[in-house]
């Protein structure tokens, strides 16, 4: 069987990947073909559309958190039953961890999938240049296989083919297609109200015109040509087995202020027995009874803070079941919310769950940004002696009022800190996790949820 896959690449961030890569997703379900996302690196918002547009789950590829193996077990599970995968990179092609390798880049990942690669370039006020840029991209490294580009911000037609034809004589491959500097078409926002606009098909009308768009100036069958790949071999293990009968069941926060939890998480505690049951705390519903483990993750809670605040019943049922020994994991939004209190930009305070003695500070800047190394302090139950990897992306901070159990020691590019905060059975934090760096971490939640109820240990 035919496998169709490929990688869209820029030349830097900012070059137009993501809205080439949704209309490309858009277009390609248009001519009747099941199209299965992935997005390089760790990011919620880009997989979001890409799930929205192809009616299937996007997933992160990672060639920093997983190794060679685990991230083509990601690949394939995802790939089953799709007619091509799409693969948006991440910054610029040769980006990633090390500015001395390929670590973590779009460009080691296309080679591990053995993708082919689509560059696309920022061709404003340029023209033959455009195809130096090309060339460069192409004698950087061996092993990336870039068989095409794609011209962005191209002021018109006549434009697109000066630069095609540069491109073409200079670096011997094809330009199939481009995108006008004025497309009369912006992405919406990226931020508030991003899922549920989407789960209601709000956004509906915004990818069919970007489908037409795209439609009309790249060559979908050029495309299609272009993105056959060599047969990739299925591994002798896998992560996502066939789910165990439950063991235990876990409750999972679930709506638009908590929704970034990477598939393969959830994939990876059903398959090893946990039975998730979601729960949504801006609709005020109360912990599920019956579980015997809770999950809160990251989000925008400082963006429905004054609802969270109101809902009373949430709050209440949370803290009750966090300080009646649940074992629990909340990340980034998740732990801001157990804090005593939110406050804002506009310096509004807002009260929280309580469960973590201080508060979060909204600001505007950046506050963290991220790869982590992360190890248990304190007695963690999730880690033990192990390591996990994950990262950390927000724009808060947090103000303790007492002395810290800290959760983690984590390990950044700016060297090692220790953060979150451990009390009662919650391991909490601003650090997201990827189980797939650690599965042995939800054996270790699971034998603590069976300890919390009773059961035996696994």
């Amino acid at each position: 069987m035919t496998q169709r896959r490929i990688v869209i690449a820029g030349t830097g961030s900012g070059v137009g990947k993501t809205t080439l890569t949704i209309g490309l997703m858009a277009a390609l379900k248009k001519h009747g073909l099941v199209v299965q996302g992935f997005k390089c690196g760790p990011d919620y918002i880009d997989p979001s559309y890409h799930t929205a547009v192809t009616g299937r789950v996007s997933r992160n590829l990672d060639s920093w958190m997983f190794n060679e193996s685990r991230l083509l077990d990601i690949f394939t599970h995802g790939s089953k039953g799709a007619d091509i995968s799409v693969i948006e990179g991440v910054m610029g092609f040769y980006d990633g961890k090390n500015p001395e390798t390929n670590e973590g880049s779009t460009a080691e990942i296309s080679m591990i999938t053995k993708s082919p690669v689509l560059l696309v370039v920022n061709c404003a006020s340029m023209a033959r240049s455009a195809a130096a840029i090309v060339k460069g991209f192409q004698s950087f490294a061996e092993g990336p296989n870039i068989v095409g580009v794609i011209a962005n911000k191209v002021g018109s037609e006549g434009h697109y083919h000066l630069v095609k034809k540069a491109i073409e004589q200079e670096c011997k491959i094809p330009v199939i297609g481009y995108l006008k500097r004025e497309l009369d078409i912006e992405i919406p926002e990226r931020h508030l109200g991003l899922i549920p606009s989407m789960e209601r098909g709000e956004l509906d009308g915004f990818f069919e015109q970007l489908a037409t768009l795209v439609s009309e100036t790249v060559d979908i069958n050029h495309l299609l040509e272009i993105s056959v790949a060599k047969t990739l071999s299925q591994g002798s293990t896998t992560l996502f087995k066939e789910q165990k009968e439950p063991i235990v069941k876990i409750a999972v926060a679930k709506d638009t202020a908590f929704n970034f939890y990477y598939p393969e998480n959830l994939e990876i505690m059903e398959s090893k027995g946990m039975e998730i049951v979601y729960f949504s705390p801006l609709a005020d519903e109360e912990v599920p009874q019956g579980v015997n483990g809770l999950y809160i993750g990251g989000g925008f809670p400082e963006e429905f803070a004054d609802k969270l605040a109101l809902n009373e019943r949430t709050r209440s049922s949370v803290k009750q079941a966090i300080e009646s020994g649940m074992p629990t994991l909340a990340e980034c939004g998740g732990f801001m919310y157990l804090t005593e209190s939110i406050e804002t930009t506009d310096n509004n305070k807002y009260e929280m769950v309580g469960v973590i003695p201080g508060t979060v500070q909204m600001q505007t800047r950046l506050a963290a940004l991220g790869y982590r190394e992360i190890t248990g302090q304190n007695s963690n139950f999730l880690l033990g002696d192990l390591q996990a990897k994950g990262h950390e992306f927000h724009y808060s901070t947090y103000q303790s009022s007492g002395a810290t159990p800290y959760a983690y020691e984590t390990t950044g590019m700016r060297g090692v800190k220790r953060e979150g905060y451990l009390t009662h059975n919650l391991v909490a934090g601003y650090t997201h996790f990827h189980f797939a760096s650690c599965p042995e971490m939800v054996d270790n939640w699971i034998t603590k949820c069976l300890e919390h109820k009773g059961g035996k240990s696994l």
